[in-house]
C-alpha cells in the first residue's frame, strides 16, 4: 500500500482500494496495488485528510472524513473524525494538522481496513511551538471509531506523518510502517516494525538525508518480483535528492537495492508490462542539482519517469519519460501544468492490465488558469500508451472548470461501487477557494463502453461538514 505525502507515495488523498481479496504485498501479485474498505460492507471507501480545518475554534487542528462506496456510487461521509473524538487519542490544538496523511491498513488481516493518520504538528509537550508528530491507527469496524497512537516524532522538529508508507517489508506476516521525519538540520526515513497495535516500539533509520532533507513521497510494491514488499522513496535536501528502493533479505535485514538521482513529487507501483514485476512511476520528476544528467531532459509541463521492474539489479535499466508532448496523451505540455504531481494505479477497463492516472493539476482549461484536470494512460500488453484527458470541462464531469480549482491535485483509484471495474476519485482542494468550505473530491466511474458514465462531486457543502473545512481533498491516501 502506498500513501500520498503531502509530498504523496506519493503519493492518498487515501486511498487505492478494491472490493476483492488481493494480496498485502505489491501489485506484481495482482493488477490492483491496495484496497480500503473502513466499514467493512464490501465497499472501497475514500479517506480524505483535512490538516488545514478548524476544530472547536483550533486553526489547523485538522480531520479526517470517510467517504463510503456505494451501490451507485460513494455518497455517505463518516463526518468529522477528529481528536476532539472519544476514542481517538490527544485533544485538538491549533497547528496540530491531525490528517496530514492518510493511509489504509489492515493490522489484523481481516479484511476491514484501517487508516493510518498523520498529525505533523502535534506537540508531545505543554510546548505549542514543537512539531514531534504522531501517526495515529484509526480503527472502524465498530460503531465507535477508536485509534491507537503507534509513532511518535523523537525531536522538536520531527513533523512525522507528513509521509507515510505501510506494508509487511520484513516478511514476518505482520504490516509495518514506514514514515519520513525531520530535524533541525538533517532529515531521515524511519521504520516501525509491526503489529502496528501500540507504542513505543523501537524504530530503525533506514537512511539519514542531508541539510533539510525530507521525504518527498513513498510506494510500496514488490520490484524484484520475489512475492515480498519493497519500499521506494523519492526525497529532497537543499543540495542533494534522489530516488531508492529498500528490500529486507531473509534474515529481515533492510539495505538499499537500488538508487538514482532523479526525484519527484509523487510515486505509484503496478506491474505495467505484466511481467512478474513491478515498474515504479516517478512523477513530476526533476534531476539533482549536484548531477549533469537526468533521465527525463524534456520536462515542459512536467514528466513522468517510468523505471521498468526486474528480477535482477537491473531494476531501472529500461525507462521511459511520459510528458503531454508524448505522442496520444492527452493535453498539450504547458509551464506550469504540473503533469505528474499525483499519480495512482489500478485495472479501470477490466482487462487485467493497469492504468496509470495522471493529476495535472495546473492544466489550463481554455483560457481558465490552473483549472486542472488528469490523464488515464492506457495499460496495453506493451505496457502505458497514449492516455485521454477530462477535466471540470468534459462532458459527464460534474461542476465547472474555474481559476485555481486545481483538479488533479490528488488522484485515487478503486472499485467504489462494486461493479467489477476500478473507478477514479480526483481532488480539487481549490474549488470555491474563500468560502468557508472549500474543496471536493470528484468519483469518476468506469465502463468497458467508449464513453464514460456521470461522475458526482463530493463536497464538505454537500456532506454538511462545519465550515472550517478548507481545501478538501488536499490529502487522499492512495
Amino acid at each position: 500500500m502506498r500513501v500520498r505525502t503531502l509530498a504523496a507515495t506519493a503519493s492518498v488523498a487515501a486511498l487505492v482500494a478494491a472490493g476483492l481479496t488481493l494480496p498485502l504485498a505489491g501489485s506484481a501479485a495482482a493488477v490492483t496495488t491496495a484496497r480500503f474498505d473502513f466499514n467493512g460492507d464490501g465497499y472501497a471507501d475514500i479517506a480524505v485528510g483535512m490538516p488545514n480545518a478548524t476544530v472547536d475554534g483550533k486553526a489547523k487542528a485538522g480531520y479526517v472524513s470517510v467517504i463510503y462506496g456505494g451501490p451507485q456510487s460513494p455518497s455517505q461521509s463518516t463526518g468529522v473524525i477528529s481528536q476532539a473524538e472519544a476514542g481517538i487519542p490527544g485533544t485538538p490544538e491549533a497547528g496540530d494538522r491531525f490528517g496530514s496523511s492518510v493511509a489504509p491498513v489492515d493490522v489484523n488481516g481481516d479484511g476491514v481496513y484501517e487508516l493510518a493518520v498523520g498529525a505533523s504538528g502535534e506537540s508531545l509537550t505543554s510546548e505549542q511551538l514543537r512539531d514531534e508528530g504522531t501517526i495515529t491507527v484509526l480503527d472502524g469496524s465498530e460503531w465507535n471509531i477508536k485509534g491507537t497512537t503507534v509513532a511518535r516524532g523523537t525531536g522538536e522538529f520531527s513533523k512525522i506523518g507528513d509521509s507515510i508508507a505501510t506494508g509487511d517489508y520484513d516478511g514476518d506476516g505482520d504490516t509495518d510502517l514506514v514514515y519520513g521525519e525531520r530535524g533541525e538540520e538533517h532529515g531521515s526515513l524511519r521504520f516501525r516494525p509491526g503489529p502496528l497495535t501500540a507504542d513505543p516500539v523501537t524504530t530503525t533509520t533506514l537512511r539519514s538525508y542531508g541539510m533539510g532533507g525530507a521525504t518527498r513521497d513513498l510506494t510500496t510494491g514488490d520490484f524484484d518480483g520475489d512475492g515480498r514488499d519493497d519500499l521506494a522513496t523519492t526525497w529532497q535536501a537543499m543540495e542533494d535528492s534522489g530516488t531508492f528502493i529498500t528490500r529486507w533479505d531473509d534474515q529481515a535485514k533492510p539495505s538499499q537495492w537500488w538508487a538514482d538521482a532523479d526525484r519527484g513529487s509523487a510515486l505509484t507501483a503496478a506491474d505495467f508490462d505484466r511481467d512478474g514485476t513491478d515498474d515504479l512511476a516517478v512523477g513530476l520528476v526533476q534531476p539533482n542539482p549536484e548531477s549533469e544528467t537526468t533521465h527525463c531532459e524534456n520536462r515542459l509541463g512536467g514528466a513522468v519517469l517510468l523505471l521498468k521492474g526486474s528480477k535482477t539489479a537491473d531494476f531501472g535499466t529500461e525507462n521511459e519519460c511520459i510528458t503531454q508532448s508524448t505522442p496520444e496523451v492527452g493535453g498539450a505540455a504547458e509551464e506550469g501544468d504540473d503533469f505528474g504531481a499525483a499519480l495512482a494505479a489500478g485495472d479501470l477497463n477490466g482487462d487485467n492490465r493497469p492504468e496509470l492516472v495522471v493529476g495535472v493539476p495546473g492544466e489550463d482549461v481554455g483560457s481558465v488558469k490552473d483549472a486542472g484536470g488528469y490523464v488515464t494512460m492506457n495499460g496495453t500488453e506493451h505496457g502505458l500508451h497514449g492516455g485521454v484527458a477530462r477535466s471540470q470541462s468534459t462532458p459527464n464531469m460534474p461542476g465547472t472548470a474555474e481559476a485555481g480549482d486545481r483538479f488533479g491535485a490528488r488522484v485515487a483509484v478503486g472499485d467504489y461501487n462494486r461493479d467489477g471495474l476500478w473507478d477514479t476519485a480526483v481532488s480539487a482542494p481549490g474549488e470555491n477557494a474563500g468560502e468557508p468550505t472549500s474543496g471536493g473530491v470528484w468519483f469518476a466511474p468506469s465502463s468497458t463502453e467508449e464513453t464514460y458514465p456521470p461522475g458526482k462531486s463530493l463536497t464538505p457543502f454537500g456532506f454538511a461538514l462545519p465550515h472550517g473545512a478548507v481545501k478538501y481533498g488536499e490529502v487522499m491516501g492512495s
